[in-house]
């Protein structure tokens, strides 16, 4: 099985050897790394051309990062394909071994864990898939894309990233995988990517954003759920941070 690994850079010469290096270092070897540049202006194209003989990329504008992923799906040859942000990297050197020993011919996609680190690379997060359950979709919740692995056929099928979407087409795309067109999912209990704190959707402004397009995504995919609902995840989230209150 060949697994596609798609990254998507902008200026990103602080992480992106990490990014790459954490790719050539595992253990299974048939590995389609494919990077989309969006025209970089600082060291990013230098180290993309050290690893040339490594990797595919490409160096032009785009209409931003869900365009640039489209674009690495276009190119991709493998028979999985998966997404790694050029910021992150892959936990450690077997994630692509156990990952791809994971799929059989009755599954479709695979996701995991992944931790959030920050600056100085200490874990600040866990997110665990193990209680995902496709109904969480109503609620704006979503397996960690970053460990999110599909079959190309799905692509084909049903699809690449919606790019009206600016900060959300990953969960559009994962509601229209999983949810709505039910593709066979195997949920892996260990620990995929390394992610580090502050992606697109961190900040207030973004949040707001990100809820607005999750609700635009379930009203074009019939999928019942409304502001109140998506919204609600909140709580849940105060009650972890403040459990005497809501005793």
């Amino acid at each position: 099985m060949k697994v596609s690994i798609i990254t998507v850079t902008l200026n990103s010469e602080k992480y992106v050897e990490d990014t790459l290096l954490s790719i050539f270092s595992q253990t299974y070897h048939n590995i389609e790394s494919i990077v989309i540049d969006g025209n970089s202006t600082d060291g990013t194209i230098s180290i993309l051309q050290k690893y040339q003989n490594q990797i595919k990329f490409i160096s032009e504008p785009d209409s931003g990062i869900y365009d640039a992923m489209n674009k690495g799906i276009a190119l991709a040859t493998g028979d999985v394909i998966g997404i790694l942000n050029s910021d992150d990297v892959l936990f450690d050197k077997d994630v692509i071994m156990n990952m791809v020993k994971s799929f059989s011919n009755e599954i479709d996609c695979v996701y995991g864990n992944v931790i959030l680190v920050n600056e100085v690379n200490k874990i600040v997060r866990k997110y665990s898939s193990s209680n995902f359950r496709l109904k969480d979709f109503e609620l704006g919740h979503m397996p960690p894309h970053p460990s999110f692995y599909v079959r190309m056929n799905a692509f084909q099928k049903y699809g690449s990233y919606n790019t009206s979407f600016k900060i959300s087409a990953d969960y559009d795309l994962l509601l229209r995988f999983l949810y709505l067109h039910k593709l066979k999912a195997k949920y892996l209990d260990f620990i995929m990517v390394k992610m580090r704190d502050g992606g697109i959707s961190s900040s207030l402004k973004n949040k707001w954003l990100l809820n607005k397009e999750v609700l635009i995504s379930c009203r074009l995919n019939k999928v019942d759920t409304n502001f109140l609902k998506v919204y609600s995840k909140y709580i849940f989230k105060w009650r972890a941070f403040f459990p005497i209150i809501f005793k």
